[in-house]
């Protein structure tokens, strides 16, 4: 699926599944803009003149930093074709009774608040490109749940009710608006998330892995390319009609107890 000269915009896109993403949508043939706080990280994207995108660091927390990223991109194009809300923090692991407020609090920020900044910024050069594709990527744990990390679970469901509001208001404008929801997905933030849970509960982490894993019917891991494949889809033309979907990437999940 070519996306010949598209313009993207990938916020947390350094490492994880916004890399792998970027690295998919760019062999189709897109421009890629992407920002994260990884300065070492942007510093190798933007030394390596092999690639078609640009890297800057921006802390997606920041309104200030989020509008001069998009300054940035101004500077090259007046209109992108495609954000993706990529950003996210898995936050902390414990019983709600035990968790701390600004733990709680620094999760909402980055998984809802952020969304909204980069939503915003991007609404009106989604306008001069006279429609588009918004991306939000929630969770399997906004629909199910996801015991011991409530503010994880409760980001990814506001996540999920942002994403038809905006499509409900975009929709006229021809910008469309859905959720990815990927389920457990291979990469440094689910090794992350397993150690926790592990070191909560004090068993192996190979006993959570094989947890996780067997909590679809598939019985597999996730890939971050996998993502990134139905970001390819629902930035393309063949997706003209899709919005206000929450489509989930898992394998079929059966449970998330």
């Amino acid at each position: 699926m070519l996306l010949r000269n598209k313009k993207v915009v990938i916020s947390a896109g350094a490492s994880g599944i916004g890399w792998a993403t970027a690295k998919v949508l760019h062999t189709r043939g897109a421009r890629v803009f992407l920002c994260d706080i990884d300065e070492k990280r942007i510093k190798k994207i933007n030394q390596d003149k092999k690639n078609n995108m640009r890297a800057y660091l921006c802390d997606a927390d920041d309104e200030k930093g989020v509008r001069s990223f998009f300054r940035e991109i101004k500077k090259y194009t007046s209109s992108i074709d495609c954000l993706i809300n990529n950003v996210g923090i898995a936050g902390p692991t414990g019983v709600i009774e035990k968790l701390d407020t600004e733990n709680w609090s620094q999760t909402l920020k980055t998984n809802v608040i952020s969304h909204f900044l980069f939503t915003k910024n991007a609404i009106p050069m989604l306008k001069k490109n006279k429609g588009g594709s918004i991306i939000n990527i929630s969770s399997t744990a906004g629909v199910f749940g996801f015991p011991l990390r409530s503010p994880y679970a409760v980001s990814k469901a506001a996540t999920l009710s942002f994403t038809k509001t905006a499509a409900m208001e975009l929709g006229k404008y021809k910008i469309r608006v859905n959720a990815i929801l990927p389920g457990v997905t291979r990469g440094s933030r689910m090794n992350r998330v397993i150690d926790a849970k592990a070191k909560y509960l004090g068993v192996s982490k190979k006993s959570i892995e094989k947890d996780f894993v067997s909590m679809a019917s598939m019985n597999s891991w996730i890939e971050e390319e996998d993502i990134g494949k139905l970001c390819s889809f629902l930035i393309s033309d063949d997706s003209n009609k899709i919005s206000g979907q929450s489509i989930a990437v898992d394998g079929n999940t059966l449970r998330a107890d």
